[in-house]
């Protein structure tokens, strides 16, 4: 479909708390199209509706390449373990830093059909499940940086999620 601009820190609706989705339509499902088109073009794992500019309670996610994932209204309902490691963003090109996060999630959405569905993720997955959510409440991963954010050079071998 579509490449989307997607927006950076500084922007006033990456700070700005979504609506839910009450119907699929025509336009949102194009919307949910080029928020896959946008995060495969940008190397992300996950892409929030927030993230080009649109205020729905709307996630894609593909951890695998693989296995897309679309999240409607989606809600957390379980989480367990911990884990801590590097995080990146899409709005916050070129940085990274080291985010504690549950090792298990458990949440509740609807798909692309507006079929409520449960999903349950660990490492990745729970990590790019909760990133994406804060993104839909106008939360940035940059909030929960333990330390200072890193640089990220083009050459670097350390592994990092953008999302």
């Amino acid at each position: 479909m579509a490449i989307r601009n997607i927006r950076t820190i500084g922007d006033e609706v990456l700070t700005k708390r979504c609506k839910e989705v009450t119907e699929m339509t025509p336009r949102i499902k194009e919307l949910i199209q080029d928020m896959f088109d946008t995060m495969y073009e940008e190397f992300g794992v996950g892409l929030a509706a927030p993230q080009v500019g649109i205020l729905k309670r709307i996630a894609v996610i593909d951890t695998t390449g693989e296995t897309p994932i679309v999240l409607i209204n989606p809600r957390i309902v379980e989480t367990s373990g911990e884990q801590v490691g590097n995080e990146g963003c899409l709005s916050v090109p070129g940085k990274t830093g080291i985010v504690r996060r549950p090792n298990y999630v458990k949440a509740v959405a609807l798909n692309e059909n507006m079929e409520p569905f449960e999903i349950e993720g660990t490492e990745l997955l729970a990590r790019a499940i909760c990133h994406e959510l804060e993104h839909l409440d106008g939360k940035l991963y940059i909030d929960r940086v333990e330390g200072e954010l890193m640089n990220v050079s083009d050459d670097e071998d350390e592994e990092f999620i953008a999302e």
